[in-house]
């Protein structure tokens, strides 16, 4: 008998579920990870969790170390240098491309539900504000209309936010503040490509200096996978 194949909808479900673990590193950087272990912990089918491992190692956030063997992909200092370098590459040209056609009261809500849910009262709140920003991100994404573009995009914001995890963490707040974020939106408003990167290139780049900082001085970081 043929096997029906899961639903989008299911797989996208399930592949949140698990990226949420990750993050808050309930499924912490070298952990084994099995078809048996996400059904046994997460109560998902064998077929999904299959389809998840294939995709998310795929996507680098899992690694296959033998036909046997899947781990949590390590998250180094050097895996976020390269995020850090991506993103400073991707999201000023993708804002400058989006300029004013953005949505900007989406964006200004979605600014204001991560102030409203400041400072960091647990780990359920700190998860809140890392996939709100996540949101605001692809927002700025969405009227640029590159597919391509847009799915690096979203593998970058999830491992962004991963990387955010150890300051929300640490701090109990965001590494940038909705007064940097709403001038960042007023300068999109300004249709101006070359203010718009400038600005959202700075901001990263500030954001960067923040969380090496955070790691730097914080003595929790005492492994190469930086737990928290």
């Amino acid at each position: 008998m043929t096997k029906i194949p899961p639903q989008h909808s299911e797989l996208d479900k399930a592949y949140d579920i698990i990226m949420d673990a990750i993050v808050t590193q309930r499924l912490p950087p070298r952990q084994k990870v099995s078809e048996n272990i996400l059904s046994d912990m997460f109560g998902l089918s064998r077929t999904v969790s299959r389809n998840l491992i294939e995709r998310l190692v795929a996507q680098q956030f899992l690694v296959s170390l033998s036909p046997r063997v899947t781990q949590v992909a390590p998250l180094t200092l050097l895996e976020i240098k390269q995020n850090f370098t991506l993103r400073k590459i991707l999201l000023p040209e993708i804002a400058s491309r989006a300029g004013a056609k953005v949505d900007f009261k989406k964006l200004n809500d979605l600014n204001d539900k991560i102030q409203n849910r400041l400072p960091i009262k647990d780990d359920q709140s700190a998860l809140d504000v890392l996939k709100i920003n996540k949101q605001l991100n692809m927002t700025l994404c969405s009227p640029v209309g590159y597919p391509l573009m847009t799915d690096w995009m979203r593998q970058l914001e999830d491992t962004a936010m991963r990387i955010y995890w150890l300051y929300v963490k640490t701090h109990k707040s965001f590494p940038y503040s909705s007064a940097q974020q709403s001038l960042s939106f007023n300068i999109m408003k300004g249709d101006d490509p070359k203010k718009i990167h400038g600005t959202l290139y700075d901001m990263i780049s500030q954001t960067e200096e923040r969380i090496l900082n955070a790691i730097f001085s914080h003595d929790q970081f005492y492994t190469q996978d930086l737990l928290v």
